[in-house]
């Protein structure tokens, strides 16, 4: 028998739970399969701060774990953030007490997503998490539904929409991180502590859900390689884009029989490429399958619209009976996560080294990388003004990184060499 209203239940009113409010308030024939979706009760950190929507007429609830258990709520929505305290709580509270959860919550999912779902599917709710991942792009639907039937071998894109706005200010404007960052924090696009998007632990956070979901493991963010962008130099923006690329903040997840690799890093791309032409503040994945081969998507990755419009349509697949594993298989048949080196991995590299301006140099650093095994693809010497030293750029040819990790300390110590040279991997997606 269908039902005629669902009570939802909603912690966290801030830019998304704002964003569910309003939809819901001005979607008033959202209805999947007949039923209705009313706000019974709502709670956040402060009842009296000033909020440019209107909560006067909900019950409010100064505890998110009573809301979450509330006799008054069939659907319990969680837009607190965070890996644990009241959002873990919370949603433990309303699995327990048999109520589907709906999340936006990438940490949480990231970091505790295995027996979460263990919980959730004990008691036969769903446990759904759309918005955790690329905002309104429906990239977990994709790999969670549309996938299902393939073998997905590698995810990999661009995850945070702050990132990219920075990196793209950069090459576009010419100006330096730390000038684009502020501008960023002026506009609303980065937090006053920016060091979960720069430091790039949000896009590890949701590329460890999209390893998951595209693997059939459980999710282990511990296991990620995580660099952030905050070292990227005006500099490398500037020689990089003379080489033909562009330097973008690439999450990745790639499957061997070895195990699964996640990695989170600034990385050269083509500027011909897809992933180069993604400016702004927008997301972009790619999903690679051995039957359907690559797919690429690309959209909005945050903001109040965007993600309360992916909230709203979790909250319609409980509302229509959805029935699927949290993630892509049983919680209790994921596979356990095994993951690879990364100093075993192979990839092409960036170079850039700052020189004395001297003879000999360049002949210096070639040969240390040669007998190291480090193969130079091309190389680039442009004066800089203002500089220090002379900056020097090579591209090598595919090399594991404990062989380039060697090099580069071999090099480092060089009488001419007047800095650590700097790293960066260019994408082979």
């Amino acid at each position: 028998m269908s039902k005629t209203e669902w009570r939802v239940g909603v912690a966290g009113l801030g830019t998304v739970g704002g964003g569910l409010l309003n939809f819901l308030s001005d979607q008033a024939g959202f209805a999947p399969a007949g039923g209705k979706a009313v706000v019974t009760g709502v709670s956040a950190r402060s009842r009296s701060r000033p909020r440019p929507f209107d909560i006067s007429n909900l019950p409010w609830y100064d505890d998110p774990v009573e809301l979450a258990k509330s006799s008054d709520v069939d659907i319990f929505v969680e837009l607190i953030g965070g890996s644990d305290g009241p959002a873990k709580a919370a949603v433990e509270a309303a699995l327990h007490a048999g109520k589907p959860v709906v999340t936006a919550n990438k940490a949480l999912i990231a970091e505790h997503g295995a027996e979460l779902a263990a919980l959730a599917e004990s008691k036969g709710v769903p446990l759904l998490f759309e918005a955790a991942v690329m905002g309104g792009t429906p990239a977990v639907k994709m790999l969670r539904e549309a996938m299902v039937g393939d073998d997905v071998k590698s995810v990999a894109g661009i995850l945070n929409g702050t990132c990219n706005y920075i990196l793209s200010e950069m090459d576009t404007g010419g100006r330096s991180f730390a000038d684009v960052l502020a501008e960023a924090q002026r506009l609303g696009y980065a937090e006053a502590d920016p060091t979960m998007d720069v430091g790039g632990f949000d896009a590890a956070h949701k590329i460890s859900i999209l390893a998951a979901l595209a693997f059939g493991c459980a999710p282990n963010y511990a296991a990620a390689e995580i660099e952030g962008i905050d070292q990227v130099a005006l500099l490398d923006i500037q020689l990089a884009k003379d080489l033909g690329y562009k330097i973008k903040l690439i999450a990745s997840a790639d499957s061997s029989d070895e195990g699964v690799l996640v990695r989170v890093h600034p990385t050269l791309v083509a500027q011909s490429h897809p992933l180069a032409q993604a400016g702004g503040a927008l997301n972009a994945l790619f999903i690679e399958g051995t039957r359907i081969g690559r797919i690429f998507i690309q959209g909005p990755g945050a903001g109040s619209g965007p993600t309360a419009a992916a909230v709203a349509a979790d909250i319609a697949d409980v509302m229509t009976g959805a029935k699927r594993p949290v993630f892509q298989a049983p919680a209790k048949s994921l596979k356990p996560f095994t993951p690879v080196d990364p100093a075993r991995s192979l990839s092409r590299a960036y170079l850039r080294f700052l020189v004395k301006d001297e003879p000999g140099v360049i002949a210096a650093v070639s040969e240390t990388l040669a007998e190291a095994g480090v193969s130079i693809e091309s190389f680039l010497q442009k004066p800089v003004e203002n500089a220090a030293g002379v900056p020097i750029v090579l591209t090598t040819h595919a090399v594991a990184e404990s062989v380039l990790t060697a090099a580069i300390d071999r090099i480092a110590n060089l009488p001419a060499v007047l800095e650590r040279p700097r790293l960066l991997r260019i994408a082979r997606i």
